[in-house]
Order: structure tokens, then C-alpha cells, then sequence
């Protein structure tokens, strides 16, 4: 976009007089946005909220191995490296600390 350097500048009161209203006007219209999709498209969107009682999730889940440790505050089981201190047993991560 080319800029005018030779046009008049508003100044700082010119600036605070913007009404509220037009500053509204001007965050809606750069947070529209408009999604273009196919007929078929619409059947592979996921909605917040949606059903999937249906749905298996399969994942396969690892015990703790020997160089990690839960946290006692986050419940999260961290590598060793992110250990921050332990203290009466419990041993808390980096995060929070």
C-alpha cells in the first residue's frame, strides 16, 4: 500500500477525538473473516460441543520410566532435567517452582 507522505497528519487531540463507535466499526471489520468451503467440506468440520460418544480414542500409554518423576503440585510426570527441587518426598517441576 502506497503512502501519501504529503497529506495531513491528524494530530494527538485529533487522534483522542476518534468516537468509540468508529474504533468498534474498525476492529469488526479486520476480525471478519470469511471461510470458503466446498459442499463436501462441511461434513469433516468438528462443532465445540459435538457428540462424539461414538468415538474410540486409542492411545497407547507408557508407565513412568526411571529418569522421570510426577510432580507433586501439576500432577505431570516431567524428565528429570525439569526437576526443581524435592522436598519431604515430593518432588516439584520447574513450571512450579
Amino acid at each position: 500500500m502506497a503512502t501519501d507522505y504529503d497529506t495531513p497528519r491528524k494530530t494527538d487531540d485529533e487522534l483522542s477525538e476518534d468516537s468509540l463507535e468508529e474504533l468498534k466499526a474498525r476492529r469488526v471489520d479486520k476480525t471478519a473473516a470469511v471461510v470458503d468451503l466446498d459442499e463436501g467440506d462441511a461434513e469433516s468440520l468438528e462443532l465445540p460441543g459435538a457428540d462424539l460418544s461414538n468415538e474410540e480414542l486409542s492411545v497407547r500409554v507408557l508407565p513412568r520410566q526411571a529418569d522421570e518423576f510426577t510432580c507433586a503440585k501439576c500432577f505431570l510426570v516431567h524428565h528429570q532435567s525439569q526437576l526443581a527441587y524435592e522436598r519431604n518426598g515430593q518432588s516439584i517441576c520447574r513450571d512450579c517452582a
